[in-house]
């Protein structure tokens, strides 16, 4: 763990000997009483902790200094074709230890329907991979998380467009690039694109890609559709070799 970070409502309360980060301070970093450690607290600052006690039961106190903000989200919204609930967890670690804005989880036509069927989304353990993501980032933030049945409902929403959405692009006054990753019947390559200063969003399909159907949609919802090279890739491969171009492409990683 980069930072340990605390749910807003934990930080008056000592953390159990059971918590896994108690652990990983006790045992793994042999943090002992009076010692500093980073730690933020979920969508606010971070900062460094102390700790105050280490209880005869095994749990411990401790005290912040939270005078940092979180780092800057990076303005890039990703769609994601449901992929295995195996590779849910990966995608969405990774893609939140980049600092995206947002990821939607959207039906697509080729994709395996029962995958979106998941109890991650449901039991914890999607937003368990967000905060694994942000932890090894040191960051405070996660991206937001919805699900679509299919590529029809999230178009039709365009969640990149509300102004009610706190992780989505109405946060910029310009209008964001829509691009479609498509190594099949692409229009260009993204290695090829420029967005100096955009905000993007990049929809990634299932691993059979995109229906020839979806396709137009895309183009008629106004997306480019591009190249990530002549290779199939798996969805997880795909969503971080993506969002690091275009991440790259936006301007962010210098």
């Amino acid at each position: 763990m980069n930072i340990i970070l605390f749910e807003p409502h934990e930080i008056t309360k000592p953390l159990s000997r059971r918590d896994e980060r108690t652990i990983h301070l006790l045992k793994v970093l042999r943090k002992k009483t009076g010692d500093s450690f980073e730690a933020g607290i979920l969508g606010g600052n971070r900062g460094t902790a102390r700790i105050e006690n280490i209880r005869l039961d095994g749990s411990l106190t401790f005290s912040l200094d939270l005078k940092d903000e979180a780092p800057p989200r990076n303005p890039l919204r990703m769609a994601v074709g449901f992929p295995r609930p195996i590779q849910i967890r990966r995608i969405l670690r990774d893609l939140s230890n980049l600092g995206i804005l947002a990821v939607d989880l959207v039906g697509t036509e080729l994709g395996e329907k029962s995958y979106r069927d998941t109890k991650l989304l449901s039991d914890g353990g999607a937003r368990a991979a967000l905060i694994e993501g942000a932890v090894q980032a040191r960051d405070t933030q996660v991206p937001l998380l919805s699900a679509y049945s299919s590529l029809d409902e999230w178009l039709a929403e365009r969640p990149w467009d509300r102004s009610r959405d706190k992780g989505g692009f109405a946060l910029f006054r310009i209008s964001p690039l829509l691009v479609a990753a498509d190594n099949e019947r692409p229009e260009g390559s993204l290695a090829n694109l420029s967005a100096p200063g955009q905000s993007i969003v990049l929809a990634v399909g299932s691993e059979r890609g995109w229906s020839d159907a979806e396709r137009e949609k895309l183009e008629k919802a106004g997306f480019l559709r591009l190249s990530l090279g002549d290779r199939a890739l798996r969805t997880e491969t795909a969503c971080v070799a993506a969002a690091t171009l275009a991440l790259e492409k936006i301007g962010v990683l210098g």
